[in-house]
């Protein structure tokens, strides 16, 4: 899967990976998400982002997440 919307500028922000380039950080999205709120609750405090955004956001993690092939937690 490709992620046009998701743009990585070592001049922008760091070079942490964005949504194309308004600076809105991809774990900012994802945190939002994991905090319970909706995307009509994201798009108030984000109008600049649509639907797509953060599906990308979304999907643009769990491939972070998968290639780095996190160990178990002990206990979990």
């Amino acid at each position: 899967m490709g992620f046009e919307r998701i743009t990585v500028n070592p001049e922008q922000m760091g070079g942490v990976p964005c949504i194309r380039n308004v600076r809105i950080p991809v774990a900012t999205v994802v945190g939002l998400v994991a905090q319970g709120m909706g995307e009509t609750e994201i798009f108030v405090e984000y109008p600049d982002l649509e639907v797509e955004d953060i599906r990308q956001a979304l999907a643009f993690a769990a491939a972070a997440v998968d290639e780095r092939q996190s160990p178990v937690l002990a206990g979990t």
